[in-house]
């Protein structure tokens, strides 16, 4: 599967793509510390420094994109300071609201999957308009909550993943195959999950909080690692003293931990594999 990466950070989700075993065929990120991490990581992929000049039209003009070679799924973590408490919750009225640059590549694109990540302040104020946005492009779409700690992190870490997919012609098949596998998902902790764009009246109506024990860390890169967040080496941590130090802590504050979305991408993977597209 192809994977364009918007607002890739220091490139959580992308590795948790590359261990499901997809390819990221081009990256969308502006602040210079997070671009020199994926180009360590990913030399050979080309890096958009502003997703609000990426178009469909320019990865094709620079062939990302074209003569066979399709986006298959669209990912990112889009600005999360609107929906933050420590943002002060704007909003759409925040400048930084960076979702309607992604829907409209969603839109250019038509991806066959879209994964999108925030904070759980998300859920009551934004939430909605995205998955509405998305259904008014024929997705179907979902959210849930995976915290950090229920796939063996140290902290709790509560975010938000949004996950949409686009139906052909084998639309019973689809749903049939993507809620057998989507259960799956529910084994890597504690999650939230709703399957409707309109949030709940009341609280928890519509909800449904499951508790289970994790069935371990997620695979590292030599494998299933125990030890794998001691220093979580895939993606540049760093001791104290050495230079970049608060550029490198900001982007593993505003870092996706790729343990806690990789149960969705090798969920995604295996759908798209049983469905042999």
């Amino acid at each position: 599967m192809n994977h364009l990466s918007l607002f890739s950070g220091i490139g959580g989700i992308d590795l948790a793509g590359e261990w499901a075993d997809m390819k990221t065929v081009a990256f969308c990120e502006r602040e210079p510390f997070p671009q020199k991490v994926l180009k360590k990581h990913w030399p050979e992929v080309p890096i958009y420094d502003d997703v609000k000049t990426l178009t469909k039209a320019r990865l094709e003009a620079d062939g990302v994109i074209g003569n066979g070679r399709t986006i298959d799924i669209i990912s990112g973590g889009y600005p999360c300071q609107p929906f933050s408490h420590a943002g002060q919750r704007k909003g759409q009225d925040d400048d930084r609201h960076l979702w309607p640059e992604y829907f409209r590549l969603v839109k250019e694109i038509n991806p066959r999957w879209v994964v999108g990540e925030n904070v759980a302040g998300h859920i009551s104020m934004g939430l909605d308009d995205v998955l509405t946005d998305l259904e008014s492009a024929k997705y179907s779409a979902r959210a849930i909550v995976i915290l950090a700690a229920a796939v063996g992190a140290r902290h709790r870490r509560e975010r938000v993943f949004i996950v949409a997919h686009t139906y052909g012609e084998r639309e019973l098949q689809q749903k049939r195959i993507i809620e057998e596998l989507w259960g799956r998902i529910g084994n890597s902790g504690e999650i939230m999950a709703h399957t409707s764009s309109k949030l709940p009246s009341e609280p928890g109506r519509a909800w449904e909080r499951r508790e289970k024990p994790s069935d371990g860390g997620m695979p590292g890169r030599n494998g299933y690692d125990p030890d794998y967040w001691e220093i979580e080496p895939g993606l540049g941590r760093m001791a104290n003293g050495i230079p970049d130090r608060v550029d490198r802590l900001k982007s593993l504050g505003n870092a996706v931990v790729p343990q806690q979305i990789y149960p969705i991408m090798a969920a995604i993977k295996e759908i798209d594999d049983a469905l042999g597209q």
